[in-house]
């Protein structure tokens, strides 16, 4: 089971629906595992190791085959890589080279458990870099100085990549980019597509610019996400670190301009950005194309969480309905309105019909502003929905993070209250009533943005062992 206090969040309120929603969202987080889908990816026959299925490979790939490595004429093999979760690839990797495997260094997330063996793990703050980040790519460019064309490197790039894999460039400090962080994603809830442009052009291994110093060692770049297109990891985009980046140093002005931030951000990132010194530049489709590169995505979309968590759903009897896809927008709004379609067809059995189940996916925004709350995207989901499905007799909300902790993680967590770091929340049409008992306001609790502490003593919060980050799964019930 990846949720540890089942017997807590089943134990009051709508009870069958809870438990309900637990063992969908719970079939959901264990499709979000990329641990054996990464073992799929690659196998050793002999002497030989072979890497790829079409289940993996981007559409629209050109080399349609598996790539295969002669192990007599294969130098060194190292892992390196940066996300949330990023070990559970990692160690995949050291399952099945074993022996073969010479190491490497991976960043991880804050709060999450050692696994690995033989690859390094330097652990960093996200959503704000610190020290640990910058400690962990000077690890990894110690191991990407002495490589040669024999050489093999896996490279892992997951969700969280653009905060762990932090080294800034020259005349730019760490404290420079932890500012333009925090006033673009923090105080002024950019997503994240926006605040990489940025970000991209003031680091030394964003934006592609990890594997040029790799080169000329041969490369397997592993997402953790679906395989896509071909063509957008090469040519749009701007995420996936260890692949190209299409931005420039201009958009990069252009974002922050277009934020209205401009005339906030530390006049060091200014300079180096209006100055665009082409040696800093990311490189571009054209000159990755010169090295040796395969690209696989280890979370196709039959494989993963949405999909599985409806195939749960349709076991219980409940008909799944995807409501959105990729949600951008605020959490507690995102929340409110799912609730409100709930509702609806809970007394009008229009639109939806019960009994159902309403997904969503993506990852919505919290504009958390001046407040100092500790919480997340999904418990304001649940807790903005709480208020509008008070007094239902039929309708359960749930939403949770796949990698176990929704928001900034337990180094950012002032704990006086001993709460371990959520991964979400799940209420029901008891939980208003349940809070104004116990004397929470949950109103008061979602303004501040401090969503934990309240459904931690609601019995409400969700706790997982840590994983990769993927996208949030919401789910609302509408029972008979």
């Amino acid at each position: 089971m990846r949720i540890l206090n089942l017997e807590d969040l089943c134990s009051h309120g709508n009870i069958n629906g809870r438990k309900l929603i637990v063992e969908i969202l719970e079939a959901g987080l264990k499709a979000a595992d990329p641990y054996n889908n990464t073992k799929m990816l690659m196998r050793i026959e002999g002497k030989k190791l072979i890497v790829g299925s079409n289940s993996f490979k981007p559409n629209g790939d050109p080399n349609n085959c598996e790539e295969i490595f002669d192990l007599d004429d294969i130098g060194r093999i190292y892992v390196l890589g940066a996300g949330k979760g990023v070990q559970r690839i990692a160690k995949a990797i050291e399952d099945v080279l074993g022996d073969h495997l010479t190491g490497g260094h991976v960043i991880d997330k804050k709060g999450n458990d050692l696994i690995l063996e033989k690859i390094g793990v330097t652990f960093g703050a996200h959503p704000i870099p610190d020290e640990d980040c910058v400690k962990g790519c000077k690890r990894i460019l110690a191991i990407a100085q002495n490589l040669k064309k024999e050489d093999l490197v896996f490279t892992i790039a997951a969700n969280g990549i653009s905060s762990l894999l932090t080294l800034p460039a020259p005349g730019v400090s760490l404290e420079d980019i932890r500012e333009v962080t925090r006033i673009m994603q923090i105080e002024h809830g950019a997503p994240t597509s926006e605040l990489n442009s940025i970000r991209n052009h003031l680091d030394l291994m964003k934006g592609g610019k990890i594997s040029k110093y790799l080169y000329p060692a041969k490369m397997v770049h592993i997402i953790a996400f679906p395989p896509g297109e071909y063509d957008s990891l090469l040519y749009k985009n701007s995420w996936l670190h260890t692949l190209p980046d299409y931005t420039t140093f201009q958009d990069a002005v252009m974002t922050l301009k277009r934020w209205g931030v401009w005339d906030k951000i530390p006049h060091t990132v200014k300079s180096h950005l209006e100055k665009g010194n082409p040696e800093y530049e990311t490189p571009k489709a054209n000159e990755f194309e010169k090295m040796s590169f395969r690209i696989f995505g280890v979370m196709p979309e039959k494989l993963s969480m949405l999909p599985s968590a409806e195939k749960k759903a349709m076991e219980l009897g409940l008909k799944p309905i995807v409501l959105a896809k990729d949600l951008q927008a605020e959490a507690s709004q995102i929340g409110s309105i799912i609730a409100t379609i709930a509702v609806t067809s809970e007394k009008e059995n229009q639109p939806f019909q019960a009994p159902c189940a309403l997904f969503t996916t993506g990852e919505a925004l919290v504009t958390v502003g001046k407040e100092k709350g500790i919480g997340g995207r999904n418990q304001e989901y649940v807790l903005s929905a709480a208020l509008k499905i008070s007094g239902s007799k039929r309708i359960i909300v749930g939403a949770v993070d796949s990698d176990g902790t929704d928001g900034p993680g337990s180094q950012l967590t002032v704990n006086s209250e001993n709460i371990p770091c959520l991964a979400g929340g799940i209420v029901d049409g008891d939980t208003l009533n349940e809070a104004k008992q116990m004397g929470i306001d949950l109103r008061a609790e979602l303004k501040k943005h401090n969503t934990s502490s309240a459904l931690w003593k609601l019995k409400s919060g969700v706790v997982t062992n840590q994983n990769i980050s993927l996208n949030d799964l919401g789910v609302t019930l509408i029972l008979k």
